[in-house]
């Protein structure tokens, strides 16, 4: 599959939280953690499972940066 984002991060599932709408995927960058809000259909059309290896994908029109 091919995808124009290029912020595409290699990522592993830490934990999955489904909802009857939305389910959380939280997973592990290298040390940090972060987590994506996905459609349950999409996650479980996705199979995830804690510790599969993912691609997280970041497409945003913004980034803030605070200090």
């Amino acid at each position: 599959m091919q995808i124009s984002a290029r912020n595409q991060l290699d990522a592993k599932i830490l934990e999955v939280k489904k909802g009857p709408v939305s389910t959380e995927v939280i997973f592990d960058i290298g040390g940090q953690t972060m987590v994506s809000s996905i459609t349950t259909g999409s996650a479980e059309s996705l199979d995830l499972k804690v510790g599969d290896n993912i691609k997280a994908v970041v497409k945003a029109s913004s980034v803030m940066i605070m200090k």
